[in-house]
């Protein structure tokens, strides 16, 4: 098996989450969820490969949108195709607006760590450098039970609202990267993975 598939990584049982208010698709607050999600008492740090392949447990992951708003008003978004060389790989290829990825057991090796925290920091850090100053909002949860991997897979989904349009990929694997307005990209979602079109139309479709 390959590090990628033995790495132990943050899970929930699914059953938690049902418990909790099971939705499909966006939901915008994490009121009710988060804090008994990252609860010690329900998570657990299991082999990837074998999560993959298990829909009774739910994989954590921090999903983070970078939007910059110019002076005329116009939101613009992060985007980037996924390389081959990517974690997921039923992912590849497609385009995306989030950044993140799994919450490892590295990430809750110190006593007083936040895993959830240092883990989301790892992953940005690992992939993109952020140069500019922004504000961290967390709108949401995203889940779709209507693919493999949204089954076993729960998404907390972060918007850093950026003075600048500056991020930069750090993996060679994350191409095409640019800065589109909000509106091109809601009449463009073919190509997009699952989890990137819910968010788009969540947030910045039509209310």
């Amino acid at each position: 098996m390959t590090a990628v598939q033995t790495e132990r990584v943050l899970v929930v049982p699914t059953e938690l989450f049902h418990g909790l208010g099971y939705f499909q698709g966006f939901r915008p607050s994490v009121e009710g969820y988060l804090d008994e999600l990252l609860s010690p008492e329900h998570t657990s740090y299991r082999p990837r490969g074998e999560m993959e392949d298990d829909p009774s447990f739910k994989q954590l992951i921090p999903y983070v949108i970078f939007r910059h708003t110019g002076d005329d008003g116009v939101q613009t978004v992060f985007e980037y195709t996924r390389g081959k060389g990517m974690g997921e790989q039923r992912l590849h290829s497609k385009r995306s607006v989030g950044i993140g990825g799994h919450i490892s057991i590295d990430d809750a090796e110190s006593d007083d760590a936040n895993p959830y925290q240092e883990g989301m920091w790892r992953e940005l850090n690992e992939e993109v450098e952020i140069g500019s100053s922004f504000r961290d909002q967390c709108v949401g949860l995203i889940n779709d039970d209507e693919t493999d991997v949204g089954m076993v897979h729960l998404g907390v989904v972060h918007i850093f609202d950026l003075e600048q349009p500056l991020v930069k990929p750090r993996e060679d694997e994350i191409v095409n990267t640019s800065f589109r307005p909000v509106s091109d990209l809601l009449v463009d979602l073919d190509g997009f993975e699952t989890w990137s079109s819910i968010c788009l139309t969540a947030l910045f479709g039509e209310k």
